[in-house]
């Protein structure tokens, strides 16, 4: 245990810069329970704002669960675990919750498992507003044609006391995500990929790399995207 959470802990440390007021994360740490499979990532991030105990960490992880035809099958998860002392305890994680991942299954007689999923944490911002900051995480399914993307944004609800999505956006094909940081301190989310206009064939996208901007639109409690070229599932 004490070497799985050394591991951990290695993988993906994020150093709190000079200056800054947000507390240490503790020098040893460890996961309860450990995430499933394989690290993948592992990001720390402030969801519950810069004080003392508000450290989490979101951990990406993978099981394979076989090989059919030159291609690697694997079950991905997604961990939220928030610490208290030197444990992090999980809060949140899929595909027992739907966002983002579908359970993998093999239909009987069937050479592959479906889907074949794909994932990478893009990091951590604050798109809400200074202090607390949400993760962004994107994924992509394939089970037919070309499959499907999302990119997910978690936040922790204080209200309610639960990890939940503020953000999802999903389109065919790709969509790729990046965290743009804008004057003020507050953050905003740049999405990429093909944009596809209604009735528009997955061959032939309308626009081969689509470019857009999301910002979180503090007051109204909504986010806002510019040029609109990508479906947005859920806000709050």
């Amino acid at each position: 245990m004490k070497r799985l959470a050394a591991a951990l802990f290695a993988a993906a440390l994020v150093l709190v810069g000079p200056g800054s007021s947000r507390a240490a994360e503790p020098a040893h740490t460890t996961f309860s329970p450990a995430p499933p499979g394989t690290i993948v990532q592992n990001q720390l991030a402030y969801l519950a704002g810069d004080g003392m105990h508000s450290q989490w960490r979101t951990v990406l992880s993978r099981k394979l669960l076989g090989r059919s035809g030159g291609t690697a099958y694997y079950q991905y998860y997604l961990s939220i675990y928030a610490i208290d002392g030197n444990v992090y305890h999980l809060r949140y994680q899929s595909p027992t919750e739907k966002i983002p991942f579908d359970t993998v299954t093999k239909p009987q007689g069937a050479p592959r498992w479906f889907p074949l999923q794909d994932a990478k944490i893009v990091g951590a911002g604050e798109f809400m507003g200074p202090g607390a900051q949400q993760v962004v995480v994107q994924s992509h399914a394939t089970g037919a044609d070309c499959g499907s993307a999302r990119v997910d944004v978690f936040f922790f609800d204080a209200a309610m006391h639960r990890i939940m999505t503020t953000l999802s956006v999903e389109n065919p094909c790709d969509l790729q995500a990046t965290i743009v940081h804008e004057k003020g301190g507050v953050d905003a989310l740049r999405l990429t990929g093909p944009y596809y206009a209604k009735n528009a064939a997955m061959c032939c996208p309308t626009k081969a790399k689509a470019s857009a901007l999301l910002r979180f639109v503090n007051g109204k409690g909504v986010w806002k995207e510019t040029p609109r070229y990508f479906t947005i599932l859920k806000t709050p």
